[in-house]
């Protein structure tokens, strides 16, 4: 696997550590694909079955499923590599980031000075405790980073999530992006954004391909981290994309009531408490304009997903540093926009394939029929499949 970036930023980086980056993407991998299949083979064939003869019940949910291999020496075995891979994720970059310090603020320095797009920061916001109290998925010091910190903790994020996804979310890990975009244009062609909004951007990876798609459209990427948000403004100019970036809260965004066309968010809703959801959901409904759309991909709701499946996607809350995915997942999200003031018979929900790999026809099924879920949704994979939900704003 390559494992460099396809953009200015990209690291000086030696044989060793490429290396080292492309030993951690194929020990993700294994893990993912071919010990996740051992793990499940076990569960079907040795503790699903012992736990039936004992007189147990038939699993309902995959907290039953969990229940049932906690402890088993298969599982443990799973767990501590997936951890242990996840470590070495973050330690695989992060001496390259601290190596190439002075370089990376000084490439940020320069494309910020003409630039096409624009970064706001706000000095006084004063990030709420869930987004500070553990490093989420295991990455030090969280999208933060230490208190001097400029563009390094997006440079970690970039070159970890580049040797984390072992490919499965394209060249420029913007397929998801180029994915949910394609699926709005083919899903709502009569609409023809001007505002783009796409909340919990981290760097931008799938901000740029709203921009792609719609170039006529102002795309804005919201984000709490401010170094996070300086290295997407640069990441930004270095692929010649222009896009505004703000630092904000997704429970108070700095737009006026009906001015958004789209508000999008990616893998941004279970890093929330359920009482943040709800308010994000309000204020997406507040800055859409009549008609506008809230666009969300996500992992599919463990209502509509069988028990082994819920309990594997739900790993990463107990093992992972990721306390509120399951409380997310166990959500109905047709409601979730409901009680953010969206009709419920606007709410839609979609699974589509990869954009990056595959025609615009292929996302006919996701454009005009019901979610069809299999054990590739949401799961890193080579066929993983996106999912995605969301509601139009009544009134037009």
């Amino acid at each position: 696997m390559d494992t460099r970036l396809n953009h200015a930023l990209d690291l000086k980086k030696g044989r060793d550590e490429r290396a080292r980056e492309r030993f951690v993407s194929g020990l993700r991998g294994y893990v993912l694909m071919d010990l996740a299949g051992e793990l499940r083979q076990d569960y079907e064939s040795k503790q699903l079955p012992a736990h039936l003869s004992t007189g147990g019940a038939e699993p309902a949910s995959g907290s039953d499923v969990h229940n049932i291999v906690k402890g088993t020496p298969v599982f443990n075995f799973y767990s501590s590599l997936r951890c242990t891979a996840q470590e070495l994720v973050w330690d695989s970059v992060m001496d390259s980031v601290g190596a190439n310090q002075d370089a990376l603020r000084g490439t940020f320095d320069s494309l910020s000075q003409a630039p096409r797009g624009s970064l706001t920061l706000d000095p006084d916001l004063d990030p709420p405790r869930y987004a500070d109290a553990v490093d989420v998925h295991l990455m030090p010091s969280n999208y933060r980073g230490a208190a001097d910190s400029v563009v390094e903790p997006g440079a970690v994020y970039d070159n970890g999530l580049n040797v984390f996804a072992f490919g499965a979310m394209g060249r420029q890990l913007n397929d998801i992006g180029w994915s949910m975009a394609t699926f709005f244009k083919l899903k709502f062609p009569h609409l023809k954004p001007r505002k783009i909004l796409d909340v919990g951007c981290t760097i931008g990876h799938n901000t740029l391909p709203w921009k792609q798609t719609f170039p006529d459209a102002e795309v804005t990427g919201v984000d709490l981290a401010a170094a996070c948000l300086r290295y997407a403004h640069a990441r930004a100019e270095a692929m010649d994309v222009e896009v505004h970036f703000k630092q904000a809260s997704g429970d108070c965004l700095p737009f006026e009531d009906n001015s958004v066309d789209v508000v999008f968010t990616s893998m941004f809703l279970h890093e929330l408490p359920v009482k943040m959801i709800h308010a994000f959901m309000a204020e997406a409904h507040r800055v859409l304009k009549p008609g506008g759309v809230l666009l969300n991909m996500e992992l599919p709701p463990n209502s509509a997903v069988e028990p082994y499946d819920g309990f594997y996607l739900d790993w990463d809350c107990y093992y992972n540093n990721e306390p509120f995915y399951k409380p997310f997942r166990d959500q109905d999200y047709r409601e979730l926009t409901v009680k953010g003031g969206f009709d419920p018979e606007q709410f839609f929900e979609a699974v589509m394939p990869r954009q990056t790999y595959v025609s615009e026809e292929e996302f006919t099924g996701a454009v005009t029929g019901a979610a069809e879920f299999d054990e590739d949704t949401g799961r890193l994979s080579d066929q993983i499949k996106w999912y995605g939900f969301g509601s139009v704003k009544a009134g037009e």
